[in-house]
């Protein structure tokens, strides 16, 4: 499968998962959209769409950098509209954006919630509707979520429901949209990692450097975003992909060099 002139939107590219993705595709050879509200660097996240887009160009693809809130429809058509117009459709929709808020019940304020809703669920809704109708003239068209599998087991909502739900949300958008879009051969998939990803969100929220020299880097989520738009649209659809898994099947096990420090323990990500 050629990624050659093919168009990718993706949501959150502009540093951790999100850029990882583009720069892989990026080196085959397509055109990123990269849809983010980073324009100026944060010190503690790092990254804009400007540097991303500079980084896409170099690793051989094309980059057009949109400042983009996806709480926003108006932004969300904008940023879709200068896509087309520059690159002429789109053939993969990456979902990423997200909101992390790991709060039991009583200490989730309105806003966090109201913040992780409006991105994770929300935002992943609006951007999916205002794609799929370009998708539908795309070429293998894509549509991959990074959320989880639907894991029921209690301990998922015990701790985290406001987020938990969210994310889950996100993994029954592409659930549904797996359904209704299979006469338009449109996949829609959802992609988790099996151990932590070193991005900003673990740094600064989650574990810091400790949990960071147990993770892996981003670009294990990357290969296998490559391999699950290297298939068939009509045939891969509805799925929740781990990215251990999804390797295996392609004959890739010796993930050591994935590794933040080669030979760390690794620790399981949530919901799996």
């Amino acid at each position: 499968m050629s990624f050659k002139g093919k168009t990718v939107f993706i949501t959150g590219a502009s540093r951790g998962i999100g850029k990882a993705i583009a720069l892989r595709l990026a080196r085959e050879g397509a055109n990123i959209a990269v849809a983010s509200k980073s324009v100026q660097e944060n010190p503690k996240l790092g990254g804009t769409i400007y540097s991303a887009a500079a980084e896409i160009e170099q690793a051989g693809g094309k980059a057009l950098a949109i400042p983009c809130d996806i709480r926003s429809e108006d932004q969300i058509e904008s940023a879709v509209k200068k896509t087309i117009e520059t690159f002429g459709g789109i053939d993969i929709l990456v979902n990423n954006a997200s909101a992390i808020s790991l709060t039991p019940t009583e200490q989730t304020e309105p806003k966090r919630f109201d913040l992780m809703h409006s991105i994770n669920v929300r935002g992943t809704f609006f951007v999916s509707k205002a794609c799929i109708p370009h998708l539908r003239k795309g070429n293998n068209p894509h549509i991959l979520m990074l959320s989880p599998p639907l894991n029921l087991q209690p301990k998922w909502f015990a701790s985290h429901l406001a987020y938990t739900i969210s994310k889950y949300n996100m993994s029954m958008i592409a659930l549904g949209l797996a359904a209704e879009l299979k006469k338009d051969k449109i996949a829609a998939n959802t992609l988790w990692p099996r151990t932590t990803i070193a991005t900003a969100a673990v740094q600064n929220l989650l574990g810091g450097d400790a949990l960071i020299k147990m993770s892996r880097k981003p670009e294990i989520i990357a290969d296998a975003a490559y391999y699950i738009f290297s298939k068939p649209s009509e045939e891969c659809t509805g799925n929740f992909f781990i990215d251990e898994e999804l390797l295996a099947k392609e004959g890739i096990t010796d993930l050591s060099h994935y590794s933040v420090v080669p030979g760390a323990q690794l620790y399981t990500d949530l919901f799996l």
